[in-house]
């Protein structure tokens, strides 16, 4: 039906299409993982692509849990620190991960190492030198110890100044999601890195749509009010990214196969 009948008999206009401000383009990366070989990769498809589509300001955003379960999580922090150090259009967002990691480093009892390494935290440790044995003899307190002597004092203060969220345009990016019915701003640093059944199971307008990581799906997760991008990178070996223009939405990925490579439904943890 005609716009002009539409109004004429007081009906609802349809939507506009979701946007970015005109000139904008952004890419935003979903969990990483420590997978630096897939940052790397998808890093190469995203400047190619970006070239590819002509002049634009572009920004490039992280949805967070940069770090454990795959074996680089050093690689990857001190690849997303450079970017950001050299490019002023990068915007990183913290995760649940990072705050996991952050919580076993600051804590002096033992139960937040404990809860780190059994989400994937044994493998950040080694990455940043704790050696196989010195891992198997430590206890939990010894652990703490000598990941606060491992990790450098600028990773830490990198991870601790992460982004709670970013707004463009009718996008809002997140790292779990929002509660639904709370503004943007009144949103609580938990809900935002961990947050699911309540954010994914509803189908209400979030006025923005949320695109986020988190929770993983076996490919992109577009629903009408939210996208999901997390696709298990770091067993899959699939990194997903989405890059929007205008109001044009596109996807990036490695689209791992073969070796390493297992079904994102058998990966869903914490």
């Amino acid at each position: 039906m005609a716009l002009s009948l539409l109004r004429r008999f007081g009906l609802p206009l349809p939507a506009a299409p979701s946007s970015v401000p005109e000139g904008e383009r952004v890419y935003a990366i979903g969990d990483v993982h420590g997978r630096l070989d897939l940052l790397d990769r998808l890093l190469e498809r995203i400047e190619a692509d970006d070239a590819a589509r002509g002049p634009a300001r572009s920004q490039l955003i992280f949805l967070g849990d940069l770090i454990d379960r795959g074996p680089q999580s050093r690689g990857v922090v001190e690849r997303v620190m450079r970017l950001k150090a050299e490019r002023p259009n990068i915007r990183v967002i913290a995760g649940n991960h990072e705050e996991m990691l952050l919580a076993a480093l600051r804590s002096e009892r033992g139960e937040a190492m404990r809860f780190f390494i059994q989400n994937g935290g044994r493998e950040t440790l080694l990455s940043y030198g704790i050696t196989e044995a010195e891992y198997e003899a430590g206890t939990l307190t010894d652990l703490r110890d000598l990941a606060r002597r491992r990790v450098p004092a600028h990773h830490v203060a990198f991870l601790g100044s992460l982004e709670p969220y970013v707004a463009i345009g009718d996008y809002l990016f997140v790292h779990a999601g929002i509660r639904p019915g709370v503004a943007v701003e009144e949103q609580s640093p938990s809900d935002l890195k961990w947050i699911r059944g309540e954010f994914l199971n509803s189908k209400r307008d979030h006025g923005s749509i949320v695109v986020h990581g988190h929770t993983v799906s076996d490919g992109v997760d577009e629903q009408p009010n939210r996208i999901g991008i997390d696709t298990g990178a770091f067993a899959t070996g699939n990194l997903t990214a989405i890059g929007l223009e205008s109001s044009e939405r596109w996807y990036l990925s490695t689209a791992g196969s073969g070796a390493g490579a297992r079904s994102a439904a058998i990966v869903q943890q914490v």
